[in-house]
């Protein structure tokens, strides 16, 4: 039976709200703490998706050369901004080794089974009622193509997720016009994902956040941690700007950020921020599917209100600067496809980026530290911090409880070597 401990969750993401969401239904005294005002950054601009689907880790064979074809080219779908920093060159080093066939087909499996169990846990608070009514959709997901390499090169997916009990089917261009009748498709076909799912991150985020405030967790906005006391081997206190924070427990759940506030504690987290830009469409656009644009490599999620164009993969360091190349390539690739869709002016220039945080082998930190036994880290979930959100959230808070694990997070290691 586990004891009620006092938990500070830095980060209020989604990865740190489903920690909190899942803590304080198992009693703990919870508490949040999030530099800012919670309404903005990668959970706000993703495209939405929970993704069985993408087994496929980002670090895959031939990444590292297509980044360094794209390194000078800042429109480009994958960015690599050269820079002599020492993390990123070691991380670029760990990446490039965790790049292998074997690797990534060792983690097909280990990333269908903790999305399945997020996709399940989303399913679950829908229908339990208690964040109100959220859009979460079962349309499954388009992965259309416009060329044979493309369609080749899905194929070989399509077949391990097959393989791996995943629902999947091919849609030649009349499949596709089925499924998608309203809107006319420069696409010669599409691998339809039926297992996945999609949401709207902005109003989930929001019932959720309304969810644990009255619930009684406490959230602290606009609050930095500056500092992190320790005694021995055990965190005592956690500092912030404004505040000190006595704990049982630590979880860092801060995206990209939480490798400087693992320096706090003269720990070293291979962790690099991979930039992502949104475009949000409020006028009708008559898409009604969620689609990865597999040549444009983007992705399109109708949501509830509008209708969101998201991708681009950039490694430029932690910043929150637009550039307006990349905006304008995403909004170039998705008039490429759907014939006659022409992206306002004005949705270009309120564009928004959000900064994700990527680990050198593509798999999420999720775990105990050997360090200091009472911190968890929970962040590293690259394009898949909103699909496995809750399922992280559920697994922070059995480690915590000392329950049995719902999944075996040995290949999530936070020391593990690359």
């Amino acid at each position: 039976m586990s004891t009620n401990k006092k938990v500070v969750v830095v980060g209020g993401g989604i990865i740190g709200l489903s920690t909190a969401y899942f803590l304080h239904k198992e009693g703990h005294q919870v508490t949040i703490l999030d530099k800012s005002a919670m309404n903005t950054g990668a959970s706000y601009v993703n495209a939405g998706y929970i993704t069985p689907s993408h087994i496929i880790s980002l670090a895959s064979p031939g990444m590292i050369s297509k980044g360094i074809k794209y390194m000078f080219d800042s429109s480009s779908p994958f960015y690599m901004k050269p820079r002599l920093n020492m993390d990123f060159i070691k991380w670029s080093w760990y990446f490039k080794k965790s790049s292998t066939k074997s690797k990534v087909e060792k983690a097909m499996p280990v990333i269908r089974d903790i999305n399945l169990l997020s996709r399940e846990l989303y399913e679950g608070m829908k229908t339990s009622g208690e964040l109100g009514d959220f859009h979460l959709e079962k349309k499954g997901l388009l992965m259309m193509y416009q060329t044979e390499k493309e369609r080749d090169h899905e194929q070989y997916v399509a077949k391990k997720a097959a393989e791996l009990d995943l629902e999947v089917t091919h849609l030649d261009r009349e499949g596709l016009k089925k499924v998608e009748p309203n809107i006319e498709l420069n696409a010669k076909g599409a691998f339809h994902y039926e297992c996945d799912r999609h949401t709207t991150p902005t109003q989930f985020m929001e019932r959720m956040i309304n969810y644990l405030s009255k619930a009684g967790v406490s959230i602290y906005k606009n609050e930095e941690v500056v500092d992190i006391v320790s005694k021995g081997n055990t965190i005592t206190e956690v500092k912030t700007n404004k505040r000190n924070y006595r704990v049982d427990e630590v979880v860092f759940a801060a995206g990209s950020w939480s490798s400087h506030l693992s320096r706090k504690l003269k720990m070293n987290l291979s962790l690099q921020a991979g930039k992502g830009y949104r475009i949000n469409v409020e006028s009708p656009t008559n898409i009604s599917m969620p689609a990865i644009l597999m040549e444009a490599k983007m992705a399109v999620t109708p949501m509830q209100g509008f209708t969101r164009f998201a991708g681009t993969m950039e490694f430029s360091g932690i910043n929150h600067t637009i550039r307006r190349e990349r905006v304008d390539a995403i909004a170039a690739g998705a008039e490429r496809y759907y014939k006659g869709l022409k992206i306002p002016e004005e949705a270009k220039s309120s564009a928004q980026c959000g900064l994700r945080p990527v680990t050198p082998d593509g798999l999420p930190y999720i775990g105990r530290t050997e360090q200091f036994p009472n911190l968890i880290i929970a962040t590293g979930h690259a394009m898949m911090g909103w699909s496995l959100g809750p399922a992280t959230g559920k697994l922070v808070t059995e480690l915590i409880s000392d329950k049995k694990l719902s999944l075996d997070i040995e290949p999530f290691a936070v020391e593990r070597k690359f």
